[in-house]
């Protein structure tokens, strides 16, 4: 593979794309820092192919990214591959108002074919291609000028390991046959509005107690007035205020600036300052949440009582048992709410009656629920059966005279019990 160690000039980052976009997909990796910023500051972009890789860099006076840019978000003949890639789409995505597409997660992709439900990039390579990987350069601060040797070659690493390892995982996907489980997955993923910033749908990533529309109304708006500071400021949302002390002051609103000198988590002077009063301000122009506003409540289904709760803790047991028997990741298969929903009676817009899912574990899930599945020890090992089937298994497996019939051992004659 031929390796462009570090590209800063248009006409050279223009060729590389022109002929990467003949390419099947590439693999995307991004160096960023945002630590004391609110928009994330991009600081490297790496992309390769099967025959060369490169790293990009954003920061060069001058350099005309709008080929690369376009490559990613408007050329939908060439699959982008990513791992882990939430965090490099939100980037693209800020850059140009668009996400790439089509898109696949390798580490998503690895849910479907293992156990794994999160791993991490250092041992996806382990497991496919045996190695470790120099994880010195990790942390490092990547927007200081001129970037190290080290740097580069670790950053190039992400993208040139990943387009050997793509391969291996598509193939593993269709022997299989899982490819398809992954495609609602990876859409949601390249999904614009997981990424879109609605300042006036901050207020719903905040935890408040209650569901007064008053208290709620005023948290929106609180919520919204942090990020239009954070973002005039580029500092993070967390600088402003921390999401309690939000909470608290929707709680309990302040009838003066003067009083949010006594506020938890502000400064003293945010009685008389300018900040302090746009946000009395912010307060002031609330309205109470509408009806159709209002968040709508924790979805619970029917009451799961003792009893559902048994029930949901056996539907947990089958999915541990399901997902080591088929070598999945049991959160790809199903989630804590579908059980419990599953539990408690609900059969309608249950994700796992549908597709694919259902062939692979509603189907089971249903049957356990309906008592025609049982649970069983055989040959020292946890297995599920169906009922009209446990008795067999269990014959078998304990070597069962065969004159037993399904309600037992046949009674003793006299000459038994005389023997």
């Amino acid at each position: 593979m031929k390796i462009h160690k570090l590209i800063t000039d248009s006409d050279e980052l223009a060729a590389l794309c022109e002929r990467l976009a003949r390419a099947d997909f590439v693999c995307v990796d991004t160096e960023f820092m945002r630590e004391s910023t609110y928009w994330p500051e991009l600081c490297l972009i790496q992309i390769a192919d099967v025959n060369e890789a490169a790293a990009v860099d954003p920061m060069a006076p001058g350099l005309d990214m709008s080929p690369l840019l376009d490559l990613l978000v408007d050329n939908e003949d060439v699959l982008k591959i990513f791992h882990a890639g939430g965090q490099d789409v939100e980037i693209i995505y800020n850059l140009t108002g668009k996400t790439p597409h089509p898109i696949f997660d390798t580490q998503i992709a690895m849910m479907a074919i293992s156990q794994s439900e999160q791993i991490g990039y250092s041992n996806l390579v382990e497991s496919w291609l045996g190695f470790a990987i120099d994880k010195g350069a990790r942390f490092t601060d990547w927007s200081r000028r001129p970037l190290t040797e080290r740097q580069i070659e670790y950053a190039i690493g992400d993208v040139t390991h990943l387009a050997k390892i793509f391969p291996r995982i598509l193939k593993r996907l269709i022997k299989t046959n899982r490819g398809h489980w992954l495609d609602a997955e990876m859409e949601k993923l390249a999904d614009p509005d997981n990424y879109r910033n609605d300042a006036g749908n901050a207020w719903l990533k905040i935890k408040a107690a209650g569901r007064n529309p008053a208290m709620l109304g005023r948290l929106k708006a609180l919520a919204a007035w942090r990020e239009y500071e954070a973002q005039d400021k580029n500092i993070p949302r967390g600088r402003i205020a921390r999401d309690e002390t939000l909470a608290d002051i929707a709680s309990h609103p302040p009838k003066a600036q003067a009083d949010l000198a006594k506020v938890r988590g502000l400064s003293p002077g945010w009685k008389d300052n300018e900040i302090g009063k746009r946000l009395m301000q912010a307060i002031e122009a609330s309205k109470p949440l509408t009806e159709a506003e209002m968040p709508p409540k924790a979805p619970r289904g029917a009451p799961l009582g003792k009893e559902g709760a048994l029930v949901a803790d056996l539907l947990k047991l089958l999915l541990k048992i399901r997902a080591r028997e088929i070598d999945v990741a049991a959160r790809l298969l199903a989630r804590s709410d579908d059980l419990e929903l599953l539990a408690a009676g609900v059969r309608k817009d249950v994700s796992i009656l549908e597709g694919w899912r259902y062939e692979v574990f509603g189907k089971d899930a249903l049957e356990l629920v309906e008592g025609r599945l049982a649970f069983a020890v055989v040959g020292g090992r946890l297995k599920m059966t169906h009922v009209d089937e446990l008795h067999d298994d269990m014959r078998e497996a304990n070597a069962l005279p065969a004159e037993e019939d399904e309600d037992g051992p046949l009674p003793l004659t006299e000459d038994d019990a005389e023997a």
